[in-house]
């Protein structure tokens, strides 16, 4: 049974993760924190000490995310960060820290399998047709845009082709969750792309698989898709 502590437990992904790992065989729930990241540092974090959890799960913000990463990976606590927004120079050194202290941290901009494969269809059609853009639809919520899940497909697209990276329009509106398309434009035809996620406890399969992996996993770890067979 692996220990699991929730940070941004009270937030509607936080809530969906606790419900989650609860109902999940494999996993216990074992600390919920909330809130923290505050401005002189992360606010009870020490109950995952004292609940002796194993991998805590991150869905707050990303200053706090960075924060929490950086205490967790002292306290040799695995970390699995939903939380979008994390800079690259800061995963670097995220990355750095964790392959030292021999921590599994393991990152994805969206735990949605299907999300994971629109990003690989995504590559395979961008070898034959080289012209796209990027629509992402959020509730407005969301703090970050255009979203992480974009921007990921948008440099997969971009290796393929060579190009630059395609345009993403980022949309915010009530009665959305997390919506991606993905157009493709040739001579005579369009190819589009989509995935929909019409509720959160669609990431819930992806999150409980990495809680799972993560500490076979030293040092970090960023997508989904390492995790699948694709």
């Amino acid at each position: 049974m692996i220990k699991v502590g929730v940070l941004g437990a009270d937030g509607k992904m936080g809530a969906e993760v606790c419900r989650a790992v609860a109902q999940d065989q494999e996993t216990e729930l074992a600390a919920k924190v909330d809130p923290v990241g505050g401005p002189d540092g992360p606010d009870g974090l020490d109950a995952l000490v004292a609940a002796g959890v194993q991998v805590a799960v991150d869905f707050t913000h990303a200053q706090a995310a960075i924060k929490n990463a950086h205490w967790c990976i002292e306290h040799g606590i695995h970390l699995v960060v939903g939380t979008t927004g994390i800079t690259g120079s800061d995963l670097v050194d995220i990355g750095a820290r964790a392959e030292a202290a021999k921590v599994g941290v393991f990152v994805a901009p969206n735990f949605a399998i299907g999300a994971v494969l629109m990003i690989h269809f995504a590559q395979v059609a961008a070898a034959h047709m080289h012209d796209a853009e990027i629509i992402e639809l959020h509730n407005p919520a969301k703090l970050d845009a255009p979203s992480g899940t974009a921007l990921r497909t948008a440099e997969s697209i971009a290796q393929v082709t060579g190009n630059a990276l395609p345009t993403i329009h980022s949309v915010r509106l009530p009665g959305l969750v997390a919506h991606q398309e993905v157009i493709f434009g040739g001579t005579g035809q369009t190819l589009t792309i989509r995935h929909d996620s019409t509720d959160r406890t669609s990431f819930m399969p992806g999150v409980l698989l990495a809680i799972k992996k993560v500490a076979s996993m030293p040092g970090l770890t960023v997508g989904l898709d390492t995790l699948l067979d694709i």
